[in-house]
């Protein structure tokens, strides 16, 4: 007899889902056991953004990873931006697969720049999807989760510029913290229907989003930033001890908080930030 998987029965719709962190939270949670709901915009959205966005390839890449753990999935390119196309999708997934269960708010960008010298677009931008693209997200979701009558989890993906500050991308930061700011006050909107919601901090993921060069460009012409931006701490890699290098942590290893947040086994936990940093923002 197979045993059932935590996340059996139950439905994830994941925001940015195309590569990087949602991609491997899609993968979990559907080895987990949950049907995906999967968007990705997968185009350029503005100038400002330095580094290449998803592309319609990766999110079908996504798919593929997704229903080889033997999940079903409905993927879209859709804008978080967009609040009728992600309601849209929102209807068609509950349509599909019959409920909604969990939510994981991921979808981001970012750039670099003193805040007195970036411009209109710049700063409208990461606001626009980072926070904006996220309230959508809620604003989509929450009432289908509600109608469902089965609870659920909101997993929001902050930072640890969401708790913190960080120099040169004050945009970022204003973003992060606002949905920290959402999550908290979502918390206690949505309990009374047994929806928790949560925010997770992630640091230094190896993902495309982090631009190694433009942050050393940054650190190069103002040394004084690079003072709010802790190492990454040694960490042991094998079963003796060994210690390997300070390097950036795997989407994976926030994949294992996200799934943990999105079953029964984290329960009594909502309105937290949980920092996804190997203690990094303690030195």
């Amino acid at each position: 007899m197979t045993a059932t998987k935590p996340l059996e029965g139950r439905v994830a719709f994941i925001t940015g889902a195309a590569r990087g962190q949602g991609r491997s939270h899609a993968i979990r949670l559907a080895e987990e056991g949950a049907d995906i709901i999967a968007i990705d915009v997968c185009a350029p959205i503005s100038e400002t953004i330095t580094y290449p966005l998803a592309t319609s390839e990766e999110l079908a890449e996504t798919v593929r990873a997704v229903e080889a753990t033997g999940r079903k999935v409905l993927a879209r390119e859709v804008d978080v931006r967009d609040l009728a196309a992600l309601q849209q999708v929102v209807a068609d997934g509950v349509e599909q697969f019959g409920r909604l269960d969990i939510v994981v708010a991921n979808a981001g960008v970012l750039s670099w720049g003193r805040i007195w010298e970036m411009s209109e677009e710049q700063w409208d931008t990461v606001i626009d999807v980072n926070l904006n693209g996220t309230w959508r997200t809620v604003r989509a979701a929450v009432p289908a989760m509600i109608e469902a009558g089965n609870g659920g989890s909101i997993i929001i993906v902050s930072s640890s510029a969401g708790l913190k500050a960080t120099p040169g991308n004050a945009h970022y930061g204003a973003s992060k913290h606002g949905v920290t700011a959402l999550t908290n006050a979502l918390a206690i909107e949505a309990g009374e229907f047994g929806i928790r919601v949560n925010s997770i901090h992630p640091y230094s993921i190896d993902t495309p989003m982090v631009e190694k060069e433009a942050m050393i460009q940054l650190f190069g012409k103002h040394p004084n930033f690079i003072h709010s931006f802790s190492p990454m701490p040694y960490h042991p890699v094998d079963s003796d001890g060994n210690k390997g290098l300070q390097e950036f942590m795997t989407a994976e290893e926030v994949s294992d908080v996200v799934a943990w947040l999105a079953g029964d086994s984290s329960r009594t936990i909502s309105g937290s930030q949980i920092a996804v940093d190997r203690g990094t923002m303690k030195y």
